[in-house]
């Protein structure tokens, strides 16, 4: 029988969970489970036997059905490796993404980040991944800046027109238009008065 070992962890220790998080519903899962597929497959492991938990909604809060299955799965000792697309799929926020992170590998479980080509365990682990979001949680609010200052010059030029009153069935096409804009899910629900469900359901239609 032969042992494969990668980065100290042996076959044995490795019990694998993938987590796959969409945005919307409407949103594909294909090219993140395409990537973590690849991982998997060039470390010597057998896809079949990995565990895949997937959302389809914000990663503005931590309360998602398959994140909460595979937070379950950890603290039942039944996951010691996790595989993701990138580490914003964990968590939106700054102090949401440490604070899982931390928990994890404090209790021995090792995160992989395939795109970001990053294997987080230990203190070194938190050390990294505390600069990480704080760099991601930095760029989302300068996005949010030049978007702020992108509407600001389209209402002077007359083009942008703001929140659109208007009847229910306008609404879809308007929730297309503010996601185009670049406003997450939340933010949309929040501008059209409607729940983030709805907004969900606008978006995938």
């Amino acid at each position: 029988l032969v042992l494969y070992r990668q980065n100290g962890y042996s076959l044995f220790d490795m019990t694998i969970a993938a987590y796959i998080r969409v945005s919307t519903h409407g949103q594909k899962t294909d090219s993140q489970k395409a990537e973590i597929t690849k991982w998997i497959k060039a470390h010597g492991f057998d896809p079949d036997e990995v565990r895949w938990f997937v959302d389809r909604e914000s990663g503005a809060h931590l309360s998602r059905s398959g994140f909460n299955e595979l937070a379950e799965a950890i603290f039942a000792g039944e996951v010691k490796t996790i595989i993701i697309y990138k580490l914003d799929r964990i968590a939106r926020s700054l102090v949401d993404g440490i604070n899982t992170i931390t928990k994890w590998v404090d209790a021995g479980v090792r995160v992989v980040s395939v795109t970001q080509q990053i294997d987080l365990s230990g203190t070194v682990g938190r050390m990294v991944a505390s600069v990480l979001f704080a760099i991601a949680e930095i760029e989302r609010e300068q996005t949010r800046e030049r978007q702020a200052a992108g509407i600001e010059v389209a209402k002077a030029k007359g083009i942008y027109k703001g929140r659109k009153k208007g009847t229910t069935k306008a609404k879809p096409k308007r929730a297309k238009e503010l996601q185009a804009q670049g406003l997450k899910p939340p933010e949309i629900a929040k501008a059209l008065g409607i729940t983030d469900r709805t907004v969900f359901r606008y978006l995938s239609s």
